[in-house]
């Protein structure tokens, strides 16, 4: 979700110690938040596994938000693989919960 725009770190960094007088188009950038993403990520899950659509998914994720999905997909016979996109630090659960890691 799109909330207007501000100015980067190194921008202001800039600004305050005076090593930059006025603020650029490089400098503005969006500001963006995620609202609700894990939890249309894990009903769009819920919904696969229940309809039986799939056979398996692929999580790339390291957020344990989507765990409850993942457990309701397994249980619904879905084989759940996760991909931490090369991430060591995988959360104990997310690993748990998941058939196989990738």
């Amino acid at each position: 979700m799109h909330q207007g725009w501000e100015i980067g770190r190194a921008a202001v960094h800039q600004l305050v110690c005076g090593t930059k007088k006025s603020v650029d188009a490089k400098d503005v950038i969006p500001k963006i938040q995620q609202k609700g993403v894990d939890m249309r990520i894990g009903l769009d899950i819920a919904s696969l596994a229940l309809k039986r659509i799939v056979s398996a998914i692929v999580v790339v994720s390291g957020d344990s938000d989507l765990v409850p999905a993942m457990k309701l997909a397994r249980r619904e016979g879905l084989r759940v693989y996760l991909d931490s996109l090369g991430n060591r630090r995988i959360r104990p659960e997310l690993k748990k919960h998941a058939d196989r890691i990738l």
